[in-house]
C-alpha cells in the first residue's frame, strides 16, 4: 500500500481560496506530471508564460506512472503549488498541459494540450491491461480516445509526418493537432554556438574527443540486459582501448533508468568505468549539453540517440531495438540505416572509424521538426489560444542551456603510461589497461584515492590533484614529500593544482613546477608522466629550467618545467635511505 495522497492544497486554489491569494488571475494554467521525464519537456515550456500576472502556474502528478522516483526534485526545484492529482481532477484551470497520456486525462476540467516527451511518436507500447499488438504510443485510439470520444483539445505535433501517420491510426484525432515544432530540440540549436564551453564544462580538451555512451529504457536499450548485454564487457573495453588523453567518456542514460533503478544503484553498477574516468551526465538538465559536446554518441533506438544524428554528430548504434518502434517513423528508418558497433570487435578502429569518415546527414534534422526555431512563438500561441487570452506584447523565447558546472574526468584508476623519448619530445599514451603490442617504455601511474591500496606499492608515479593552499594535504610540498617517504617504490609524486599546472618530486632531482605553454591543452599528470620518463632517459633539468614537449592527441604541448628546489633543499637521500633500511625495499631513482 502506498503512501496516503497529501491533503488538498488551500491556496491559491481550494476551498476558500480568494481570501488568501494576494493577486486574482484571470487563468489557470495545469502542468501534468507522469513521470521525470516528461516533467522534463515541461520544464522547457515553462518560459512561455514568464512575466504575465494574469496566469497562475500550477503542477500536479497522475501518480500513474511506474517511475515515481525524481518527481518530487523536479517539483522542489519547480517551487509551484502542487495540488493532489484527485484535487487537480476536481479543480476548474483554463489549460492544462501534458507530455504523456499517462493518468485519467479525459477526466481534467479545462482544455488539454498534450506535447511529445521525445523526438515525436516513434515508440510501440500498449495501453495498461491491454492485449495483443502494442499499437504506437500517443498515434492510436488506445491512447486518444475516452468513450470512442478524442478527449484532447490540443494535440501538439513536431512534423507533418506525424500527422500523415496519425490520420491513419486515429483520424478521429486529426481536428485536434498542432504543428508546433520541438523546443527540447530548438534549445539545443541555439546552444549550438557555445558548443567549446559545453566541452569545456566537462574537461574536454582541446584535441580530445568525446564519445557519449547512451541509453533509453527498457531491456532492449543499450543499457538493458534483454538482448545481447554488452555493456557490462564493453565499459572497462572502452577505458582500456581509448587512450585516457585522446578520448573523454560520458553517459547520458534515460530518466527512466535512473529513476527505475535509483541513481545510487546506476552508480554502483557505473563504478568501475567512472573510476576509468566516465562521466554521467544529469538525466534532465545536462543531457542536451553533453550532446552538443560530443563528437560521436554510442547509442540505441531512442530518441536521444536521434537527437544527436539531427544534431550532425556520428552515431553508432549499440543496441537496435527496432522491434520497438513503429515501423512508419522516421526513427525506424534511421535505425534500419544507422552504422552498427561491434561491440566484440576491437573498439578503437571502429570509433576512429566513425569519426574520420563521418558525414553529417540531414535527414533526421528534417523530421525532428517542421520548423525549426519557431517553437516558442507556435506553442505560445497554440496555448493562449486555448486559454482564449490575448498573448503578451513581448516576443516569445526559450530559455537558454545553462552551462553545467565545470566537471572534469577524475579517474582513480590505474594508468600504464607508454613513453617514447626523443630529445625533449615525449610521446605518451595513456589507458587502464596495457596493450599487447604497445610500442615504447612503460611505467604505471596511480591515482593516491585508487580503489586498491596495493597499487600504490607497485606505482612509479603517484597523483591527486587539490588546491595548492588545501590545509588537509598540507599543499603540494609537504604532500610530494609525504607520499615519497610513504611509498618507497614511488619515483615521482604529482601534486595537480590546476587545469595546466602540477608540481612533481622525484627522488634523485628534486622538485618541480609544470606549466603549461602556449597552446597546451592536456592533462597536467600526463605532463608529469613525460617528465618522468624524459629523466629516467637521461635527461636533466639545467638552472634556468627546460622546456618539454608532450605529444598526444595528435598534438605537441609545450610544458616549461622549473626546479623549485635548489638541491640543498631537497628532500634528503639519507632518509629514503634510513626508510628504505626500516622497511627492507630499495627507492626508486630517476
Amino acid at each position: 500500500m502506498g503512501p496516503a495522497e497529501p491533503p488538498p492544497i488551500r491556496v491559491p486554489v481550494g476551498e476558500g481560496s480568494p481570501r488568501w491569494t494576494s493577486r486574482t488571475v484571470r487563468r489557470r494554467v495545469l502542468l501534468v506530471v507522469h513521470n521525470a521525464t516528461s516533467a522534463g519537456r515541461l520544464l522547457d515550456l515553462l518560459p512561455l508564460f514568464h512575466d504575465d500576472f494574469r496566469v497562475q502556474l500550477l503542477v500536479t502528478s497522475t501518480g500513474s506512472s511506474a517511475f515515481q522516483s525524481g518527481i518530487r526534485e523536479i517539483f522542489a526545484e519547480l517551487e509551484l503549488p502542487v495540488l493532489p492529482w484527485e484535487q487537480a481532477l476536481a479543480t476548474r484551470v483554463d489549460l492544462a498541459i501534458s507530455a504523456s497520456f499517462g493518468g485519467e486525462l479525459a477526466g481534467v476540467q479545462g482544455q488539454l494540450s498534450v506535447i511529445s516527451h521525445g523526438v515525436g511518436y516513434t515508440k510501440r507500447l500498449g495501453t495498461p491491461g491491454s492485449d495483443g499488438a502494442e499499437p504506437t504510443f500517443g498515434l492510436s485510439p488506445e491512447w486518444l480516445l475516452a468513450d470512442g470520444r478524442p478527449f484532447v483539445d490540443g494535440f501538439v505535433l513536431s512534423h507533418p509526418e506525424q500527422l500523415e501517420r496519425l490520420a491513419r491510426t486515429c483520424a478521429e484525432a486529426v481536428p485536434s493537432a498542432v504543428l508546433a515544432g520541438d523546443p527540447c530540440f530548438d534549445r539545443m540549436l541555439a546552444a549550438r554556438p557555445y558548443r567549446d564551453r559545453f566541452r569545456r564544462a566537462l574537461g574536454v580538451r582541446r584535441r580530445q574527443r568525446l564519445v557519449v555512451l547512451n541509453s533509453t529504457w527498457n531491456p532492449e536499450g543499450f543499457f538493458g540486459s534483454g538482448g545481447r548485454d554488452v555493456l557490462p564487457g564493453l565499459l572497462p573495453r572502452l577505458a582500456a582501448e581509448l587512450p585516457a588523453d585522446d578520448y573523454r567518456l560520458a553517459a547520458v542514460l534515460h530518466p527512466n533508468i535512473w529513476h527505475g533503478h535509483g541513481p545510487g544503484q546506476v552508480r554502483a553498477w557505473l563504478d568501475r568505468a567512472r573510476r576509468g574516468g566516465l562521466t554521467l551526465i544529469d538525466p534532465v538538465h545536462g543531457w542536451r549539453q553533453a550532446l552538443l559536446a560530443a563528437d560521436l554518441v554510442l547509442g540505441d533506438f531512442g530518441a536521444v540517440t536521434y537527437y544527436s544524428a539531427a544534431l550532425g554528430t556520428a552515431v553508432l548504434l549499440a543496441a537496435d531495438g527496432r522491434e520497438k518502434l513503429d515501423p512508419k517513423a522516421p526513427l525506424a528508418e534511421f535505425v534500419r540505416r544507422a552504422p552498427r558497433l561491434d561491440p566484440y570487435a576491437p573498439l578503437r578502429p571502429q570509433v576512429e572509424g566513425a569519426l574520420d569518415g563521418h558525414r553529417p546527414d540531414p535527414t533526421p534534422a528534417g523530421f525532428v521538426t517542421s520548423d525549426p526555431g519557431r517553437s516558442a512563438a507556435l506553442l505560445r500561441r497554440h496555448f493562449y489560444a486555448l486559454m482564449d487570452l490575448p498573448e503578451p506584447a513581448a516576443p516569445a523565447s526559450l530559455e537558454p542551456l545553462p552551462l553545467p558546472p565545470y566537471d572534469p574526468p577524475r579517474p582513480t584508476a590505474p594508468l600504464y603510461v607508454r613513453t617514447r623519448v626523443h630529445g625533449t619530445d615525449i610521446t605518451i599514451e595513456r589507458s587502464t589497461e596495457q596493450p599487447y603490442d604497445a610500442a615504447g617504455t612503460t611505467h604505471l601511474a596511480v591515482h593516491e584515492d585508487t580503489r586498491h591500496p596495493g597499487d600504490l606499492e607497485t606505482a612509479d608515479v603517484i597523483t591527486r590533484d587539490g588546491r595548492p593552499d588545501d590545509p588537509r594535504l598540507g599543499g603540494p610540498d609537504l604532500w610530494t614529500a609525504e607520499v615519497l617517504r610513504e611509498h618507497p617504490h614511488c619515483a615521482a609524486a604529482v601534486y595537480v593544482t590546476g587545469p595546466d599546472a602540477c608540481t612533481v618530486r622525484t627522488r634523485d632531482h628534486g622538485a618541480f613546477r609544470l606549466t603549461a605553454g602556449a597552446g597546451a591543452d592536456a592533462d597536467p599528470a600526463a605532463y608529469a608522466s613525460s617528465l618522468y620518463a624524459w629523466l629516467a632517459h637521461g635527461g636533466t633539468v639545467p638552472p634556468d629550467g627546460v622546456t618539454l614537449r608532450t605529444r598526444t592527441a595528435g598534438g605537441a604541448h609545450p610544458v616549461t618545467v622549473e626546479a623549485v628546489t635548489e638541491p640543498s633543499e631537497r628532500w634528503p637521500h639519507s632518509a629514503v635511505a634510513e626508510w628504505a633500511d626500516t622497511e627492507g625495499a630499495e627507492p626508486q631513482p630517476v
